[in-house]
């Protein structure tokens, strides 16, 4: 916001802590390692890394640097792109939206096992009985019945969890500071201890041998390389207004290109070595074949079975399994923060409103919305709405950005703000162009109609029907949400035309930003377009 006086990171440091946390989150801890196994472990890594170099990184840079250039979130920081183009960043902060209300449940529910994880000591070797225990204590029936009972324990949990979300942003990058401090090294440890842990049980080589085996035979599968795409999105916390809020928080001096691949590559150390307990775990308790690619399966039904099979006591079983848990804790929270702030900063950005009651306001209604997700339907509600808010939404979201950055916009002065002041490496021209322009934009075109080809030819339009799933919760919470989030950007963009005529909400075009640099006609090399 032009003329206005913004928090900032306290450090470089700070901010790459911050970002990391905000990439590193449950689906580094579950669904990667799942993805690994079911494609031949060292295949999907392969795969993954090559994803993140052509797409993750150069785009994670691109978000970074506007957030950075225009000093405001998602809204105003695409509409500096082209005044046109700012309904896109209206689609991203809604669909962030969305995903927190679940995702808050989510964090709930690790905090809930992290909890009762003393019931692990009563279950030694009894794993039907602990692959049971998650799903007792939600209430869930598993299907779209059951809306009208709720989980005491899951209700409370989830209070904690949005406490803990509103503490850790109520003061926006001054409170993220100190918080990413403490959650983004403690997940680590805790990874570490369960990394030995796992190694040195008998089979735990045997896993490891697992996940670093490639089957060559996979590269030529098309969903390998669709899952890869998906993961390094989900991953680096791209397409989802997070980037931009973070970003507007850093002092012009920052090194976004040298920062943006610390932030890659340490999210894809936690990636692997969450892969590593993973697969060590389950070899060493005889599970590997029961790795599962949903996250929630794995976590609270597969885990659990191998956490009372870890040794012959009791006690040391429920030690595993509370450090696991609280691993996961630290590192939910800074995921789940991270969106809400994004969030807040897009709309506190766009109408100049306070950040702090904007972020209350956010977390109020967020917190009432995803009251839903913890009725004895609400695991399958939660299923429908992660699947249409992510293989939906965040994917269309993500053709409609890079075409507005790599079309509708010099793609040039973008590339100049990622190497304002870099010094040994500068993100190459050859690099970012074609990946912004080209090959971001086709591969989630292809992505995207993968995704309705499968949804609507092979399951007829009802997402999960085969586990119960009904026609109207398809309906409710995958069609009429993905027709919101991406609607909402029209509509407010037609409201504003309409009833706002003075223009005192428009973004600041990316040449008038606050310190903006005059920028040439011909931007020297690498920037030229």
């Amino acid at each position: 916001m032009a003329g206005e006086k913004r928090g900032q990171w306290n450090s470089s440091f700070t901010f790459i802590l911050a970002s990391v946390g905000s990439a590193v989150g449950l689906g580094n801890a579950w669904r990667f390692p799942g993805l690994a196994a079911k494609y031949g472990g060292g295949t999907f890594i392969f795969v993954y890394m090559i994803m993140m170099i052509v797409l993750g990184i150069p785009l994670l840079m691109m978000e970074i640097s506007m957030g950075r250039k225009t000093q405001s979130g998602a809204i105003n920081a695409i509409g500096s792109l082209n005044k046109k183009c700012q309904w896109i960043g209206w689609s991203a902060t809604v669909n962030a939206f969305v995903i927190v209300t679940y995702y808050a449940v989510v964090f709930g529910w690790v905090i809930l096992m992290a909890l009762i994880s003393s019931k692990f000591a009563a279950l030694t070797h009894n794993s039907e009985a602990a692959g049971k225990l998650w799903m007792e204590t939600i209430m869930t029936t598993g299907t779209t019945d059951g809306f009208f009972t709720t989980s005491t324990a899951a209700l409370i949990a989830l209070v904690i969890a949005w406490i803990f979300i509103y503490y850790c942003i109520r003061n926006g990058a001054s409170s993220v500071s100190k918080v990413v401090k403490f959650t983004v090294f403690a997940p680590v440890i805790c990874l570490v201890i369960m990394a030995v842990k796992g190694i040195l049980m008998p089979g735990g080589i045997e896993g490891f041998v697992k996940m670093v085996t490639p089957n060559l035979s996979q590269l030529a599968a098309a969903d390998v390389w669709i899952d890869a795409v998906g993961q390094v999105f989900y991953s680096l916390s791209v397409m989802m207004a997070i980037m931009f809020a973070y970003g507007s928080y850093l002092p012009k001096s920052t090194n976004i290109a040298r920062d943006a691949v610390i932030i890659a590559l340490s999210d894809l150390g936690v990636s692997l070595l969450s892969s590593l307990v993973m697969f060590t775990t389950m070899g060493g308790v005889g599970m590997l074949d029961n790795m599962s690619t949903s996250g929630v399966v794995t976590a609270f039904i597969i885990y659990p079975q191998a956490m009372v099979n870890l040794t012959n006591s009791g006690f040391f079983n429920a030690f595993f399994a509370f450090v696991f848990y609280f691993c996961l804790c630290t590192l939910a929270i800074d995921s789940a923060f991270s969106i809400v702030e994004g969030v807040s900063a897009s709309i506190s950005d766009k109408f100049k409103a306070d950040a702090k009651k904007t972020t209350i306001i956010i977390c109020l209604i967020a917190s009432a919305i995803s009251l839903v997700f913890v009725t004895g339907a609400g695991l399958a509600l939660l299923d429908i709405v992660d699947y249409y808010a992510n293989n939906i939404n965040l994917v269309l979201i993500g053709i409609l950005e890079t075409i507005a950055a790599g079309w509708f916009f010099k793609t040039g002065k973008i590339l100049e703000e990622i190497n304002k002041n870099a010094k040994k490496f500068r993100m190459p021209k050859w690099w970012f162009y074609a990946s912004v322009k080209v090959i971001a934009p086709v591969l989630l075109i292809g992505f995207f109609i993968w995704n309705m080809y499968t949804l609507i030819s092979k399951h007829h339009g009802v997402y999960g029907a085969a586990d119960g799933y009904s026609v109207l919760s398809n309906a409710i919470f995958g069609w009429a949400v993905s027709a919101v989030v991406i609607l909402s950007g029209i509509v407010m963009a037609i409201w504003e035309k309409i009833k706002i005529k003075d223009g005192r909400y428009d973004p600041t075009p990316w040449d008038e930003c606050v310190g903006a640099e005059e920028l040439r006609e011909e931007p020297s090399e690498p920037a030229a377009e």
